[in-house]
């Protein structure tokens, strides 16, 4: 049985954009695409209407190519448990409560029982100094936290080189 990854819209993001003249940027995007055709079928993958939601907005040309990379990808649900945690999650201030989608984020792949949430979202979601708070919210839900990891987390040793 594969283990399951949810893909937060900053990966899709970087997967559909331009080449970026920003040295971070284009590396978080050189590291997305490895992961993309090398790794990606090692996990079942999944997406949300949140997802959606968010790769849909800005310019129709390019929101059209990042609604494209996700067209055979299962979308799961956000269950009433996952506004709930995400409230849950925004009081404990494990992330910030201006950030409500990016708290959604992570208990929509919590309530699904999803193994990984990749995201190159490093302030909010993938963040070493609240990813404890972030994981004690979910498990004081009766959850087990996704692990909150970049793609290039999700590589081999020798492939993150």
């Amino acid at each position: 049985m594969k283990r399951s990854v949810y893909i937060e819209s900053s990966v899709i993001s970087y997967l559909a954009a331009r080449p970026s003249r920003d040295l971070v940027i284009a590396g978080h995007q050189a590291v997305t695409a490895e992961w993309w055709k090398n790794h990606r079928s090692q996990y079942d993958i999944y997406v949300s209407s949140l997802v959606e939601e968010e790769i849909s907005a800005g310019d129709a040309s390019a929101a059209a190519e990042r609604l494209a990379v996700i067209a055979d990808i299962p979308s799961v649900s956000i269950a009433p448990e996952a506004e709930s945690l995400a409230s849950a999650i925004l009081s404990s201030n494990a992330v910030p409560t201006n950030s409500v989608r990016d708290a959604l984020h992570i208990a929509i792949a919590a309530t699904q029982g999803i193994d990984y949430l990749i995201t190159w979202n490093f302030k909010h979601i993938n963040n070493a100094s609240t990813r404890t708070m972030i994981v004690n919210v979910v498990s004081d839900s009766g959850l087990i936290c996704p692990v909150l990891c970049s793609p290039e987390e999700l590589m081999g040793e020798d492939d993150a080189k």
